[in-house]
C-alpha cells in the first residue's frame, strides 16, 4: 500500500512539472520481465526489498540504473525526490 501511494505522489509532481513519465510498481519477478522485455528505463526498489538488489542488478546487465529508495524518502512518501532520483539516475545513465 505505501508503495502505491508513493507512485501516486511521484507521478503527482511528474505531471505538475510536465514530466513524461511512466511510473508504475511491480513485485521483483513482474520487474525482471519488464526488465527482459526492455520495458524499463531505471528500477528503483522500496527499502523494504533492498536485499534484492543484486538480482535485479543480475537482470538488467548495467543496461539500466537500478537503485534502492532512499529509506527517508520512502518513510515520508516523498514523491518529489523520489522522482527526481529517478530521472538523475536515468540522465547518469
Amino acid at each position: 500500500m505505501s508503495t502505491s501511494m508513493l507512485v501516486k505522489r511521484m507521478r503527482e509532481h511528474a505531471e505538475a512539472g510536465n514530466v513524461a513519465v511512466n511510473i508504475d510498481a511491480f513485485s521483483v519477478p513482474e520487474a525482471k520481465e519488464k526488465i527482459k522485455r526492455n520495458e524499463a528505463d531505471v528500477v528503483l526498489l522500496g527499502p523494504q526489498v533492498r536485499f534484492q538488489k543484486s538480482e535485479i542488478e543480475t537482470a538488467a546487465q548495467g543496461k539500466i540504473p537500478v537503485a534502492v529508495i532512499d529509506m527517508k524518502h520512502y518513510g515520508q512518501m516523498d514523491g518529489k525526490a523520489v522522482l527526481e532520483s529517478a530521472l538523475s539516475l536515468m540522465s547518469d545513465n
